[in-house]
């Protein structure tokens, strides 16, 4: 019997709920990004005849992650439009939500209309508001983290990725990072990076200019070598579902390696679902996942795990 055509992008089921002295916090997430994604697949499933896939709001979002003991969200808005959306989302719920901003280093090669080609030789799409500067959208980031200091906590996600954008980009992205960590520096907050195939680039520049006193790989996909670079550092790893997915050891050994006092857990939602729904729309209450992954990668109890990534979410950020 052939298998059924349409993959399953419905809900995945809500996980058991952490114990209430084991409640943690998604260190990185877009959560104003999963509801406009969710209606998109929802839109999917009714064209296809499948069965209807709710729509959640951010407030029922948070709800459920609350429920599930994820008791608190790092809302990252890295592009121009997003970032406000980020503040307000930490301004409407106090002491759940808070916000990472930046310019995300795809973004940072497009504003200005600063051309140039992808990977595959096509030029990057652009939007109006990318007619703004990078030093400009780099302003706002830097004017919303001044005014708006307790919704405000890090500087991210920044970084470098050369996946979509090619080598053509790799020095434009080099200087927008090391513009994003002085900024950091500056403010004496955290910062996020992203790192997507480049990871020697992305130490290269930590080390050439000097890491923030607190420097997050978020979603971290390096290997133990890289590992043992950001230990000898004291910087931190953050474990999306991604430390889940087969064929992904050196992201495992990574977590053994920095140990618990140098690890937290995100989802990166929408995307980045951990086993076994991979594919699925990812969301906050979906953390207790991936703690089950990356405990049986450390060989720890989940609950162990939890209140590991919760001190260091505290050390890092002070919550």
């Amino acid at each position: 019997m052939s298998k059924n055509k349409h993959r399953d992008r419905s809900w995945a089921p809500a996980p058991e709920a952490l114990p209430e002295d084991a409640c943690v916090i998604d260190n990185h997430t877009h959560l104003a990004s999963v509801v406009p994604f969710s209606k998109a697949v929802s839109h999917e499933a009714e064209a296809k005849g499948l069965p209807a896939v709710p729509v959640y709001d951010v407030d029922e979002l948070l709800a459920q992650a609350q429920s599930v003991g994820v008791e608190g969200i790092i809302e990252c808005g890295c592009e121009l439009p997003h970032l406000m959306t980020a503040v307000q989302m930490a301004l409407d719920h106090p002491g759940i939500v808070h916000a990472a901003l930046a310019i995300h280093p795809n973004e940072s090669v497009r504003h200005g209309h600063r051309a140039v080609p992808g990977p595959d030789g096509l030029p990057l799409t652009y939007k109006d508001y990318h007619d703004v500067s990078f030093e400009d959208a780099l302003g706002e980031v830097h004017r919303l983290a001044v005014a708006y200091p307790d919704q405000v906590l890090a500087i991210g996600e920044t970084g470098m990725d050369l996946f979509r954008t090619g080598e053509g980009a790799m020095e434009l992205q080099r200087e927008a990072f090391r513009a994003h960590i002085s900024l950091a520096k500056e403010l004496g907050l955290p910062l996020q990076i992203h790192d997507r195939d480049a990871h020697r680039e992305v130490i290269e520049t930590l080390l050439r200019d000097g890491a923030p006193a607190y420097t997050v790989f978020h979603s971290y996909s390096g290997d133990r070598e890289m590992a043992q670079i950001a230990s000898e550092h004291g910087w931190y790893l953050s474990f999306s579902g991604t430390v889940g997915y087969k064929g992904n050891d050196g992201i495992r050994e990574s977590a053994r390696e920095v140990g618990l006092d140098h690890i937290m857990v995100e989802t990166d939602a929408p995307y980045l679902t951990p086993m076994p729904y991979r594919g699925r729309t990812n969301a906050p209450y979906m953390i207790p996942y991936t703690l089950s992954a990356l405990a049986e990668a450390m060989d720890v109890s989940v609950v162990e795990v939890a209140r590991a990534t919760r001190e260091v979410v505290t050390t890092v950020y002070g919550l």
